[in-house]
């Protein structure tokens, strides 16, 4: 029995060094293959990634380019922020309170702000909580000579961007932001890093490729326990171009300064010659330095995103009834069209029926048999609704399209640009961007409200500065541009000649001339000494959203060979463009007398 149970165990033990051979040359070959696999096949993927853990970057922020005015003053620079941070892993709560004590004391800021920046960054989880930004630099001092007591908290520096005029010119200078994590998949790849900062709007935005620089760093080689062993080499940040802007401070504070009593408007002032702008003013305004903050708070942000009173919309790029100043479109589609040449004599009357409604002129009498001339020194309605049926609406459109209407501008900063609207015989027909194509035809009332820059009109003050300065230069369109330094792809267009009769736009700027000598605009002079002759055209609007008058003046000077051309606007500001528009554009031409 005995002697069986061994026979029969024999054959096992005999098995087993070969099973275990068998487990041995495998396992070998598995390691050959992944020798081979690791040293042969793939050795420049890992050499890479050795080379990565053995090479760190430290990266050096560029400095941005500055933005400027035509005489150098700047604009837009960079400086050093300082900020207060805490690194919550390194504090326990009682030594928190203890710091939160002594750092309220020593920077005077109130230990309840601390402490709520405190506790949001702990809700959040951040690593990194600020308690205090922007330091001044008797807070950055008294830190430093008390910071062995605080362990985990630190001053962080970082370059930011800096305006000084705050809210000067703030929505043609535009702002910068901090990139995204979704953008960042995208701006990676052209060199920004996860916690930059890029152009939003305006001439930042416009200039970003100019303005950023480039980022550099120093190559360092560290060992297996992050040790720095040696440096690699170094490559310097490349700093950002500068931006040379054709406004004029001088002229732009001035600008600012006549829209602070006004509740909202703009102010365009350019070169009738090539369209270079000199000034550009919205009303409301903002604080450029709102979004160079780290922390903002809500009530500031409020102010800025969700006010009804949309401080951030570029109203000198945006598009109102223009009332009166619009007339000088519907003379050219008289004169044009033939019907009405330069000798057209009509009578004005009281009021004039077009459909089921009679339209009255402004003085509600009338002021007799009248040429064209005086009917823009007198800015007759009635003079203009005759003018306007005679020639139609599409004759209107099409000088109107010849003069920049219902088009953009040219100018660089056109993510802010509203085309505007005029209308004509297809836009009725297809459902006036409203209604149902063929159920919303023209009708009478229609080209009374088109002739004289009513309802079924809206333009942008920039486009009426592009319009009046064809008269003024004696007609050539210009593109108003507010640098002379090209764009990637894009070029300055030169002055364009257009298709209006030479005569016909002499004969609208000497009935420009006679608004300020005699008419509507003659206290364009008052209260000011030596002013070159001016040409100019009031105007007030019926706001159709259904608001207070808009005031609107626009001039230009000297009335021959002109230099200078502003678009005055008062956004709901009843009581006429002579009361309320051209008072601002007297100051500014106060201004650019003395230069």
């Amino acid at each position: 029995m005995k002697n069986s149970n061994l026979n029969n165990n024999t054959p096992t033990f005999k098995r087993e060094p070969l099973v275990i051979y068998l487990i041995t040359s495998f396992t070998f070959l598995l390691i050959l293959l992944r020798l081979i696999f690791l040293q042969l096949l793939n050795h420049d993927n890992y050499k890479k990634m050795s080379d990565e853990n053995r090479i760190r970057l430290l990266a050096t922020q560029p400095i941005r380019g500055r933005i400027i005015d035509k005489n150098g003053l700047i604009l837009a620079d960079n400086r050093l922020r300082y900020s207060l941070i805490i690194k919550p892993q390194y504090v326990d709560e009682n030594e928190w309170q203890k710091y939160k004590s002594e750092i309220s004391k020593l920077l005077n800021i109130s230990s309840d702000s601390l402490q709520r920046k405190y506790s949001d960054g702990i809700k959040n989880k951040n690593f990194s909580i600020t308690l205090l930004d922007d330091l001044t630099v008797d807070q950055v001092i008294k830190f430093k000579e008390n910071e062995n007591s605080l362990n985990g908290v630190e001053i962080l520096s970082r370059i930011i961007r800096n305006y000084p005029y705050k809210n000067i010119a703030s929505h043609v200078i535009g702002y910068t932001q901090p990139i995204t994590d979704s953008e960042f998949s995208i701006l990676s790849k052209k060199g920004y890093k996860l916690n930059d900062s890029i152009g939003r709007t305006g001439i930042e935005y416009v200039f970003e490729d100019q303005i950023r620089g480039e980022w550099g760093g120093e190559m360092i080689e560290v060992n297996s326990s992050g040790t720095f062993v040696k440096s690699v080499g170094i490559k310097p940040s490349k700093q950002g171009k500068d931006v040379e802007l054709t406004i004029d401070m001088n002229l732009q504070l001035v600008a600012e300064e006549v829209l602070k009593d006004k509740k909202a408007g703009a102010i365009v002032v350019m070169d009738p010659r090539d369209g270079a702008i000199r000034a550009m003013a919205s009303k409301p305004t903002f604080d450029l330095n709102f979004f160079s903050k780290d922390f903002k708070p809500q009530k500031e942000y409020d102010s800025l995103f969700n006010s009804p009173t949309k401080p951030l919309f570029n109203r000198a790029l945006n598009a109102y009834d223009p009332g009166s100043v619009w007339k000088i479109v519907t003379a050219i589609a008289g004169l044009e069209s033939g019907s009405f040449p330069p000798e057209t004599l009509l009578e004005t009357k009281p009021c004039i029926t077009y459909g089921s409604q009679c339209f009255r002129e402004h003085n509600d009498l009338g002021f007799g048999t009248i040429g064209y001339e005086d009917a823009l020194r007198v800015s007759s309605n009635t003079f203009f609704y005759q003018i306007g049926y005679g020639v139609g609406v599409d004759a209107i459109y099409d000088v109107s399209k010849k003069l920049g209407f219902a088009s953009l501008s040219g100018i660089e900063i056109s993510e802010q640009e509203n085309i505007g609207l005029v209308a004509s015989s297809k836009w009725a027909k297809e459902g006036r961007g409203w209604g149902e194509p063929g159920r919303t035809p023209w009708v009478p009332e229609d080209i009374a409200s088109m002739s004289i820059g009513q309802f079924v009109v809206q333009v942008t003050p920039i486009q009426l500065a592009r319009a009046y300065a064809a008269i003024a230069n004696g007609g050539y369109l210009v593109t108003p541009h507010l640098s002379k330094q090209k764009r990637q792809g894009v070029t300055i267009q030169e002055p364009k000649k257009i298709d209006i009769d030479p005569i016909n736009i002499e004969l609208v700027k000497n009935g420009l001339r006679k608004v300020v000598e005699s008419g509507t605009g003659v206290s364009i002079n008052y209260g000011v000494s030596n002013l070159p002759p001016v040409s100019g055209k009031t105007g007030t609007a019926e706001d159709g959203e259904g608001g207070s008058d808009h005031a609107w003046f626009v001039c230009f000077t000297p009335s021959d060979k002109s230099e200078l051309l502003i678009v005055a606007f008062a956004q709901n500001t009843p009581g006429g463009g002579s009361v309320h528009a051209l008072p601002m554009a007297r100051e500014i031409l106060k201004v650019w007398n003395k230069n």
